[in-house]
């Protein structure tokens, strides 16, 4: 599996750990071991510029996906084809001041944000009540079950 990690802000942050949850996401959801993954943090203009451009809303937002190949998730012994997931580009300014707001670390913010976005690579969304159900359980239940292998 390809991860790639790169770090565009003055923010510090420990590159592996978010390579290691990734791995730790895409082998839960039985992805092919010859996929590709790239996981950026950004300053606010620049996912702001993003947020405008793709999406048409104004502001800087925490997270944004930017599927490639379509690859969905695999089963157990059949793994999605291989090819390039997508990247994901988060900002560690939002998610510092969301973290600050729900009264967590900017770190389990940010960890949240990267299985967050891996998720809507993989065709998950939560439009729908019932999408946003089964979504979130299943973030909720990655990063937990992540944290507790550490």
């Amino acid at each position: 599996m390809s991860i790639e990690v790169l770090n565009e802000t003055t923010h510090e942050l420990d590159g592996a750990e978010f390579e290691t949850l990734a791995r730790y996401v895409l082998n839960e959801m039985h992805v092919h071991a010859q996929a590709e993954l790239s996981l950026m943090f950004v300053e606010p203009d620049v996912i702001e510029e993003l947020h405008v451009r793709w999406l048409g809303l104004p502001g800087p937002t925490d997270v944004m996906s930017f599927p490639m190949d379509e690859l969905r998730p695999g089963r157990p012994g059949e793994p999605s084809p291989p090819g390039i997931l997508g990247d994901i580009v988060i900002c560690p300014a939002v998610a510092a001041e969301q973290a600050r707001a729900a009264g967590h670390h900017t770190l389990d913010e940010m960890l949240l944000l990267t299985v967050h976005g891996i998720l809507h690579l993989l065709g998950f969304d939560h439009a729908e009540p019932e999408e946003e159900k089964e979504m979130f359980g299943l973030q909720r239940t990655l990063l937990l079950n992540f944290l507790a292998s550490r």
